[in-house]
């Protein structure tokens, strides 16, 4: 597709040479590259632009604290949050499920409750909530996913009941690809009462995301994963809910009034943003999302549901290969296992042909596991993968074979 090359122009470590191959950048999972203009975005506001946010009363800071908070309402308006008042910029997902569990979790779960999680779940969406169980005594309850990485609606259904306060789930699995029925699981566990929460990292790059249709209590994302730049994430939530939830740390600019004896909190997001916020980075990902809004989130998907099924087709081609994860909506995530070659062996080969993977348990050991395996090689694609992207991969992978 000619639009794809012109993208590829706009990140400039795409066109670098790896080991004298061409940059076959199939890590995006982990973290996407950065545009340029997001790249010049960040060196303009350091090198013309920058001061604290929030404090100065001199021109330099009021311009910085309207760009920080103009990046807060272009994150609102592109997951379509009812208010930026529902925007809480943290250092990344893993922060905001972690802010949640420390205080809606704290203040709100007790040990006659339940909260419920997939077996598919990231290691940021499940140790938070053993760590609390630990702490209050709820009961940490698991469903299942299918043999082929599915949503598994019936196991789903068994595990959901009245005692159920939290359900915490990926919105598209890193390790499998697959993409959950997000709006049925919410529907489903509203009719019991209980609160959710996405853990978005993977959703967002790959699907359209309206928080206000899916009906979400929460939604967490990075801001590294949408092409912006690393130490800034997003907790959605709902603004109801937000304020009645404590803060999760204290300092300044999250305070109304402080006395020696006492002290009063900000509403929400202030409340939940104390210190000096990353600042910069979070321009940055106003930038991105700007990016991506241009492009078109619904020709980023239509573009990745093609390679995901163009992959599917190259990966039968190669003798000894299995797909681990091979569910009907997926996106583009594609663990392998390649028969007679370690995964780090061949990401070793991999890398020597300039193409860059993941290999081990993906921060999701129990569902790699679960899915018989202990380590994987792990492609994922980002809005500037392209055919010939995977054809260097499948000619990488059958030239694997040949050293074992």
């Amino acid at each position: 597709m000619d639009w794809i090359e012109e993208i590829r122009k706009d990140f400039p470590v795409l066109g670098q040479k790896i080991n004298g191959k061409p940059n076959t950048f199939l890590d995006s999972g982990a973290s996407a590259q950065k545009p340029l203009c997001v790249i010049n975005k960040m060196m303009d506001v350091y090198t013309k632009e920058y001061s604290n946010v929030h404090r100065g009363s001199y021109l330099l800071s009021e311009e910085i604290t309207s760009a920080y908070e103009e990046s807060r309402r272009i994150v609102q308006k592109f997951i379509n949050a009812e208010s930026e008042k529902e925007i809480v910029f943290t250092r990344n997902a893993t922060e905001s499920i972690n802010l949640v569990a420390a205080t809606w979790g704290r203040k709100f779960l007790t040990k006659m409750d339940e909260v419920l999680i997939s077996e598919a779940e990231h290691h940021a969406n499940l140790v938070p909530w053993q760590m609390l169980r630990d702490e209050i005594g709820f009961v940490l309850k698991i469903f299942k996913i299918n043999d082929d990485g599915s949503f598994n609606w019936d196991d789903f259904q068994q595990n959901l009941n009245g005692n159920t306060k939290l359900v915490s789930v990926t919105g598209m699995s890193n390790v499998l690809g697959t993409i959950f029925p997000l709006k049925e699981i919410i529907a489903a566990a509203h009719k019991v009462g209980a609160k959710v929460l996405v853990d978005g990292c993977q959703y967002v790059v790959h699907q359209k995301t309206d928080v206000k249709d899916l009906d979400c209590d929460f939604f967490a994302f990075s801001g590294h994963k949408t092409y912006g730049p690393t130490g800034i994430g997003v907790l959605y939530g709902k603004e109801k809910i937000l304020e009645a939830m404590p803060p999760y740390q204290f300092g300044g600019d999250m305070v109304n009034v402080v006395t020696y004896q006492s002290t009063t909190f900000d509403e929400p997001p202030a409340r939940f943003e104390a210190g000096t916020p990353a600042i910069v980075q979070a321009i940055g990902l106003g930038e991105a999302l700007k990016y991506m809004t241009n492009i078109g989130m619904d020709k980023i998907t239509s573009h990745e549901n093609e390679l995901v099924d163009y992959m599917h087709q190259r990966l039968q081609e190669v003798e000894g290969v299995t797909e681990v994860g091979t569910a009907p909506h997926k996106g583009g995530v594609f663990s392998i296992d390649l028969k007679g070659v370690h995964p780090q062996d061949l990401a070793f080969i991999l890398d020597k042909e300039g193409i860059a993977v993941r290999v081990g348990h993906h921060c999701a050991a129990p569902l790699v596991r679960r899915m018989g395996y202990e380590s994987l090689a792990r492609a994922s694609f980002g809005l500037y993968t392209n055919h010939e992207d995977i054809d260097r991969f499948i000619a990488a992978l059958q030239k694997a074979k040949t050293f074992f």
